[in-house]
């Protein structure tokens, strides 16, 4: 590959340059929701909602796969299934994200678990953002919360 496909290769799956694979992808998303799974505040929200829980992992797994490196296997609505979470809230956010920052700091190298805390805070805002407006409600912005 030569030098100017592996630039454009990387600008378009930043995941690429930080050095993640799918190996680290199945890693990182099996051992992070093991951590929900056991945590007393998101544990119970998501032991509500998922019943199926291998099938859920492997879409996690196409989510961050299609986000970090471009692969297009993700097909799902996330905002509409976020959405319909009653009693989903951003201490519930604010949770997912220290969690997934531990995890991401222990299973991959500092830049791989750079850029994925980096896009779960961007989807983490996305979301309060869309649910605020699907409930119609003040954003995050509206309410000083997001910085």
């Amino acid at each position: 590959m030569s030098t100017q496909t592996t630039s454009l290769a990387t600008l378009k799956a930043p995941g690429i340059a930080a050095g993640i694979t799918e190996l680290i992808i199945h890693d990182l998303v099996h051992a992070f929701y093991t951590r929900v799974r056991n945590d007393e505040v998101l544990g119970p929200l998501f032991e509500a909602k998922i019943e199926d829980w291998p099938s859920h992992l492997e879409k996690m797994c196409a989510f961050w796969s299609s986000i970090t490196l471009m692969s297009g296997r993700y097909k799902g609505r996330p905002m509409v299934a976020h959405a319909n979470i009653p009693g989903i809230d951003r201490a519930h956010f604010g949770r997912w994200l220290v969690l997934f920052r531990e995890t991401a700091n222990e299973i991959c190298a500092p830049a791989a678990a750079l850029l994925f805390a980096d896009r779960a805070e961007r989807i983490a805002q996305s979301l309060q953002i869309g649910i605020a407006l699907h409930r119609s409600q003040n954003t995050p912005e509206e309410d000083g919360q997001v910085k």
